[in-house]
């Protein structure tokens, strides 16, 4: 195990069996692109081999930081030693950067296939900090292998770091990470690139009891932002669709991600967005939420496409209303001329001096579609659909009321 500093270098020898080894030592200057040079050679006696776990292979041959791990960008370690102990089975790893970088991980074990292993990592990629957020879902020695490139430029990922991590207590593999995280979690370079900014939360995992929570970001008026709910493993019971456990709303300056979740379990949220000048959305940036509680919260309503800025449902917030019951509707559709609601019945609301469309709505049967429809023109006098809402017969719940 070759630990290799900028005026130094260490070797770590565990022979694998009892007797005599030769340790053989090659060098060659840094700033040379010729072979390795023999220096010198050591002869090492074992009388007694150490019986422990085996050490992972390491294709980079030395552990621990590069030697010229400046030259990359990187200024400092959250672990400056060789071995890393994960003794609960999480690990954070940071590093502080001299300017602007991505990374991208590997985490090698022996009983750990390549698709389980992305299922153990979090990246997040900062203005002046890379974060990784490890799990280990089994017991023994890990290598964890760091790989940096300037965000502008066309340079290939480079091997800056191999960290050698012991696992005593490992997660359980139901709580690992969703598959299919971007390189960008939580806030960050890709956010700020996309115009947000004051994110509510900047660290990418989202732990909630209450199974519901609230991303916001400040945006420019020009930015549209929509998002997607997604888990490995939904239960064959789940009557609605991820997607309705997920509702964007844009304000003047402020963007809202309400995310409610219909079961326990681990989820990915991905933000997307779009400027005025784009017609298609590109991804910013990956949350991970984790509730381990046994949250059953109803869907929200089905958005339709003029769903959009400045549009806020403040009553009722689920989508699906009980049977013959009355429910008070409570929105904001800026620009609107008219507000209606088509169920059973037609219900036209009212406009409020606070610029909120109101009114009580009967749910009528169970199976029923309600939706909520408006008119932007004064000359005609066609509705546009921007919510749809399903009538149940179950027990009420209640998501309360935003605003």
């Amino acid at each position: 195990m070759m630990v290799v500093s900028e005026n130094s270098m260490t070797i770590k020898v565990t022979p694998p069996t009892k007797g005599l080894f030769d340790l053989m030592v090659f060098a060659r200057r840094a700033d040379s692109q010729g072979p390795y040079n023999w220096v010198c050679s050591y002869q090492i006696q074992c009388p007694e081999p150490r019986n422990g776990e085996t050490l992972p292979e390491n294709p980079f041959h030395f552990w621990g930081l590069h030697q010229k791990v400046r030259d990359f960008g990187i200024e400092d370690s959250s672990y400056k030693g060789e071995l890393l102990v994960a003794p609960q089975g999480t690990l954070l790893l940071t590093l502080q950067t001299s300017r602007a970088l991505l990374a991208t991980y590997e985490l090698v074990h022996k009983d750990l296939d390549a698709a389980l292993s992305k299922k153990c990592l979090a990246a997040q990629a900062e203005e002046e900090k890379l974060s990784c957020h490890v799990l280990c879902p089994f017991q023994g020695y890990y290598r964890l292998s760091v790989f940096v490139k300037d965000v502008e430029g066309t340079t290939t990922f480079r091997n800056v770091a191999n960290f050698l991590l012991h696992c005593s207590g490992p997660v359980n593999q139901n709580e690992l990470f969703p598959s299919g995280l971007s390189l960008h979690c939580g806030s960050g370079l890709s956010s700020s690139s996309h115009g947000l900014s004051n994110p509510s939360h900047s660290a990418p995992i989202i732990t909630t009891k209450l199974g519901k929570c609230n991303i916001t970001f400040h945006a420019p008026a020009d930015v549209e932002v929509t998002a997607s709910l997604s888990k490995d493993k939904v239960t064959a019971s789940s009557e609605y669709p991820l997607e309705r456990y997920v509702l964007v709303t844009h304000l003047k300056s402020k963007i809202s991600v309400c995310v409610v979740l219909p079961e326990p379990g681990v989820y990915k949220v991905g933000l997307f967005g779009r400027s005025k000048d784009n017609e298609e959305f590109s991804h910013i940036c990956d949350y991970i939420i984790r509730c381990f509680s046994e949250p059953c919260w109803p869907p929200f309503p089905k958005v339709y496409s003029l769903w959009r800025r400045g549009c806020v449902l403040l009553e009722p917030r689920m989508g699906v209303l009980q049977e013959q019951s009355w429910v008070r509707f409570r929105v904001k559709v800026p620009k609107a001329h008219k507000a209606v609601v088509l169920g059973q019945e037609k219900t036209v609301l009212q406009l409020a001096p606070s610029a909120v469309w109101e009114g009580d709505v009967f749910s009528g049967a169970a199976g029923t579609t309600i939706r909520l429809a408006a008119s932007f023109s004064q000359h005609c006098s066609s509705l546009e659909v921007l919510l749809g809402f399903e009538v149940g017969g179950g027990p009420p719940a209640s998501l309360g009321c935003s605003g």
